[in-house]
C-alpha cells in the first residue's frame, strides 16, 4: 500500500495544478486504479455454468458481512451475497477444497473437539462433512449436497444452521466502484418449507432467489434455516440444499412454487458429458510433461467455462467474477490465442462484434462509426442507463484487433465467406482507423476519452495510473500507445492478404502500402535511443513516455518492430528490471510509478507474456522465449488447479518461491487461460496457410523438459492432421506425420515463425 501512496503523491502536483477539466480527468484517473475495491478473493473456489455462476471462501461459505467478492451472480446481479453454515456452532477445519470440474466444486471438512446437546463429548475429527456443489445454468441452480460422516462408534446427533442474506446488488456496486439505491427489495418470506427473497428493480425486473431444503427445518427464524441431523455410527446422513434464481418483468414468474429440483448428481452427469464432448471435438495434445498437459487441459477447460451465448453466437466472457460478459479487446485475444484449438468460436465471435460496431458518435459511449465495442453490461444499472456499458466503445485497440483475428482465422480455416459477409464491417473498421482513431492528425491512433463516466486509459491497460512517464507523472492525452501501432500495422497487412485472395489487388497493395509508412513512421518517432527502447505511448504534443513496459513485447509481436531494434528490445525485456523469474512484468522496477502489486504498474499478465513471448519468436530471440513459457507454465503449477490467474504480482522469484497472488484477480480469465495454448502454438511453430492447403512448422522448439509431443485433430481449412514432435538430447525437434484426413502439405522450414 505505501507504494501505491507514494506514486499516488507524484501524481498530486500534475492534480494541484491542473485546470479544471484536467482536474477532473485527473481526479477520474486516481478512482481508476483499481478494478474492485474489496477484499481479495484470491483464495476464491470458483464454479460456473452458463450465465450462473458461485464464488466461495475455501470453507465453502458466503460472508454474511463485510466487502466481498463472493456470491451466486446472474446478469451483472449478485443475488446472494451472504451463505453461512455452522455445524454444532463451531468453525470446522478445512481439509480440501476444489474445483476440479469447472461447473462442481468439493470441500471436505472435519470438526473441531465438541460437545453434542446430549452433553456428549466428540473428539476431533471423528465428524467429517463433505460439501459438494453444482451449478446448473439451464435451471438457474446452485445445488448443494451436505453429507455427514460418522467415523466413531456411537450415533451422534448435531444441529446445522444455514444463514442466507442477499441485497440483489449491482455488479458495480459489489466491486465498490458506485453506491446506489435503486429497487426495493421485499421482506424474506417462509412458505411451504421455503425461503424466498424478492427485489422490484428500478428498471421494471423483478429477481427472485428461492432456497429450498430436501426436509423441512426443524426450526426457521428470519434468514436460517436449522436442522437436527443424527448419524449412525460408521454411517451418513445427507441435507441437500438448492438455490434458485429467477428474473422477469412478470412478479408471478419469480415467486416460489412447488418443485422437485434435479438430484445434484443428475446435473453433474450431464454437465460433464457436455464438457467432454466439446473437448473430443477439438485439437488435443498429449505429452510426456505432467506439468504441461495438466496447465493446458485447466486453460482449455476453463476457456469451455467461459464461453457464453449472445445472440444466437458463443464469445469468451472476459473473466470471472468481475468481467463475466462481452468484451472486445479480452473476447478476441482470447480467440485469436486458440485458433489451433477451436476457430469457429472465432467467427462467431466476429459476427457478434459486427452486429454492436458502432454507428454514430456518442460522446457518453465513447462510441463513433466504424468503432468495435469495449465492454457490455446486461444488470440494473446498465437498463437505466447509469453506466454507459450498453455497450461502451472506449477501446481504441478493438478495432484493428478485430481485423487481426479475421485475418488470422481465414489463415487458419481458409474461409474467405466470413470476410465476404464482413465486408461492409472491415470497410468501416479501416474507415475508424484513418478517420477517427488518429485524433490529432499525427499518423497514429490515439484516444482521447469524450465520456464522463468512462475509461480515462483506453488500451489493454486500461487502469487509470497505467500510462505514465518516467517520473511518475501521467500522461497527457491524446495518448498514442506504442502497441496500438503495430495492431493497426499487422491490421492492414492482414486485410490486405484478404482482398488479395478476393482478387482486389490494387486494394491490398494501397493496405500494404499504408502499412510500410507507418511502420517507417513508427519507427522514428517511439524508438529512444537513449533508452535503448521503445516509447510506452506518445501523449499531447507528440512527447513520449520515456520509461521501460511491457507494451513494446506486443509491438514485436505485430512485426512492426524495425529488424535493427528487436535485438535491443528483446534485451530490456528479458532483463532484471522486466522478467521477475514467472513472467514479464507490465512495467520496469526502476520505474517511478512501479509497484509489484499494481494492476498494470508492475505486475504480470500471464497474456501479455503469451504475445510477447510469441514476438520474441517472430525476432528470433529463441533464447528468451523458453524462458518465458517455462516461467508461465510452473507458475501454473502453484495456483489452484493450475489455473493461470488473470494478473499475478510482480515481485521477484528469487525473493518469493511460488508468485505472488493479486488479491483481486479474476479467476478463470479468458486471456489468460489462452495463455498456454498459445505459447504451445508458438513453440511448434505451427503456421497456417489454409487458402494454400499447407501447414508450415517453423523453427519447432520443446522445452527442456518435454521430449514428445502429440498432437491429434489439428484443423486446418478442411484437412485434419496428426503430428508428433519429438526432442532428442542436442535440442532438435523433429516432426512426424502420423495421420493426415483431406488435402494439406505439411512443410518444416527454418524461417522465422508468424504469430
Amino acid at each position: 500500500m505505501a507504494i501505491e501512496q507514494a506514486q499516488n503523491h507524484a501524481v498530486q502536483p500534475q492534480l494541484a495544478q491542473a485546470p479544471a477539466q484536467e482536474h477532473r480527468r485527473l481526479e477520474r484517473i486516481l478512482k481508476q486504479q483499481r478494478t474492485s475495491l474489496t477484499r481479495g478473493i484470491a483464495d476464491a473456489v470458483v464454479i460456473k455454468d452458463g450465465e450462473l455462476f458461485f464464488l466461495s471462501n475455501p470453507h465453502g461459505d458466503v460472508p454474511l458481512k463485510g466487502s466481498h467478492g463472493y456470491g451466486l451472480y446472474y446478469h451483472d446481479t449478485r443475488y446472494l451475497n451472504g451463505y453461512a453454515l455452522r455445524v454444532a456452532g463451531a468453525d470446522w477445519e478445512i481439509l480440501s477444497a476444489s474445483a476440479a470440474r469447472c461447473f462442481e466444486s468439493v470441500c471436505q471438512l472435519a470438526n473441531p473437539p465438541l460437545r453434542t446437546r446430549d452433553g456428549r463429548f466428540v473428539q476431533k475429527e471423528e465428524l467429517g462433512l463433505k460439501w459438494e456443489r453444482v451449478v446448473d445454468g439451464k435451471c438457474l441452480m446452485l445445488h448443494d449436497v451436505l453429507t455427514l460422516q460418522n467415523f466413531s462408534d456411537d450415533p451422534i446427533e448435531v444441529p446445522i444452521t444455514a444463514t442466507f442474506a442477499t441485497a440483489f446488488e449491482p455488479m458495480f456496486e459489489v466491486r465498490g466502484l458506485v453506491t446506489k439505491e435503486l429497487g426495493q427489495p421485499r421482506p424474506p418470506v417462509w412458505e411451504d418449507g421455503a425461503l424466498s427473497f424478492i427485489y422490484e428493480g428500478a428498471d421494471h425486473l423483478f429477481r427472485s432467489l428461492t432456497v429450498r431444503f430436501s426436509r423441512p427445518p426443524d426450526r426457521a427464524h428470519g434468514t436460517a434455516a436449522g436442522f437436527h441431523v443424527r448419524v449412525e455410527p460408521r454411517q451418513t446422513a445427507q441435507l441437500r440444499i438448492t438455490l434458485e434464481v429467477a428474473e422477469s418483468p412478470e412478479l408471478h414468474a419469480v415467486q416460489p412454487r412447488a418443485m422437485r429440483p434435479p438430484q445434484a448428481q443428475e446435473v453433474a452427469a450431464v454437465l460433464h458429458r457436455t464438457m467432454e464432448a466439446w473437448l473430443g471435438k477439438e485439437t488435443e495434445v498429449a505429452s510426456d510433461s505432467i506439468l504441461l498437459d495438466r496447465a493446458l487441459a485447466r486453460s482449455l477447460r476453463d476457456l469451455r467455462m467461459l464461453r457464453m451465448t449472445l445472440r444466437g453466437w458463443h464469445y469468451y466472457a472476459a473473466g470471472i467474477p468481475w468481467f463475466a460478459t462481452l468484451f472486445g479487446r479480452d473476447s478476441i485475444i482470447a480467440c485469436l490465442q486458440t485458433l489451433a484449438f477451436e476457430p469457429e468460436i472465432a467467427a462467431q465471435t466476429l459476427r457478434l462484434l459486427a452486429s454492436f460496431q458502432g454507428q454514430r458518435v456518442d460522446a457518453d459511449k465513447d462510441e463513433e462509426p466504424g468503432k468495435i465495442m469495449h465492454e457490455l453490461r446486461a444488470g440494473e444499472m446498465a437498463h437505466l442507463n447509469l453506466i454507459p456499458q450498453t455497450p461502451y466503445y472506449g477501446s481504441v485497440d478493438a478495432t484493428p484487433l478485430f481485423l487481426i483475428l479475421l485475418g488470422r482465422y481465414v489463415a487458419w480455416t481458409g474461409d474467405l465467406g466470413l470476410f465476404n459477409d464482413l465486408r461492409p464491417n472491415v470497410e468501416r473498421a479501416l474507415d475508424w482507423i484513418a478517420d477517427f482513431g488518429d485524433s490529432n492528425g499525427d499518423g497514429f491512433v490515439d484516444y482521447q476519452s469524450t465520456s464522463t463516466k468512462g475509461l480515462a486509459n483506453q488500451g489493454w491497460k486500461d487502469s487509470g495510473n497505467a500510462i505514465v512517464n518516467r517520473d511518475g507523472s501521467l500522461a497527457v492525452p491524446p495518448i498514442a500507445l506504442v502497441e496500438v501501432q503495430g495492431y493497426v500495422y499487422r491490421a492492414k497487412l492482414e486485410i490486405a492478404e484478404l482482398f488479395a485472395r478476393s482478387g482486389e489487388a490494387a486494394r491490398a497493395q494501397a493496405l500494404r502500402q499504408e502499412a510500410r509508412e507507418l511502420q517507417a513512421r513508427f519507427n522514428r518517432a517511439f524508438w529512444l535511443a537513449d533508452l535503448g527502447f521503445y516509447a510506452l505511448a506518445l501523449q499531447a504534443e507528440g512527447r513520449p513516455c520515456a520509461v521501460v513496459s511491457s507494451n513494446p513485447g506486443q509491438a514485436l509481436w505485430s512485426g512492426i518492430v524495425s529488424p535493427d531494434k528487436a535485438g535491443a528490445t528483446c534485451t530490456a525485456l528479458m532483463g532484471d528490471a522486466m522478467f521477475n523469474g514467472w513472467g514479464i512484468r507490465t512495467l520496469a522496477t526502476d520505474a517511478r510509478a512501479y509497484n509489484p502489486a499494481g494492476y498494470h504498474v508492475g505486475a504480470v499478465w500471464p497474456h501479455d507474456n503469451s504475445l510477447i513471448a510469441a514476438g520474441l519468436r517472430r525476432a528470433g530471440c529463441d533464447d528468451a522465449f523458453p524462458r518465458i513459457f517455462l516461467g508461465i507454465v510452473e507458475a501454473a503449477l502453484h495456483f489452484p488447479n493450475y489455473r493461470l490467474p488473470e494478473v499475478f504480482s510482480g515481485f521477484g522469484r528469487d525473493e518469493y518461491s511460488i508468485p505472488v497472488h493479486y488479491p483481486i484477480a479474476c479467476h478463470p480469465q479468458a486471456w489468460a487461460a489462452g495463455a498456454v495454448p498459445y505459447l504451445l502454438t508458438q513453440a511448434l511453430g505451427l503456421t497456417p496457410r489454409a487458402l494454400d492447403r499447407r501447414l508450415l512448422i517453423r523453427r519447432p522448439l520443446l522445452p527442456d523438459y518435454v521430449h514428445r509431443l502429440d498432437v491429434r485433430r489439428l484443423q486446418v481449412g478442411q484437412a485434419t492432421v496428426d503430428l508428433r514432435f519429438t526432442r532428442d538430447r542436442a535440442g532438435t525437434v523433429k516432426v512426424d506425420t502420423v495421420r493426415r484426413d483431406g488435402r494439406l502439405d505439411v512443410v518444416i522450414e527454418d524461417a522465422a515463425p508468424e504469430a
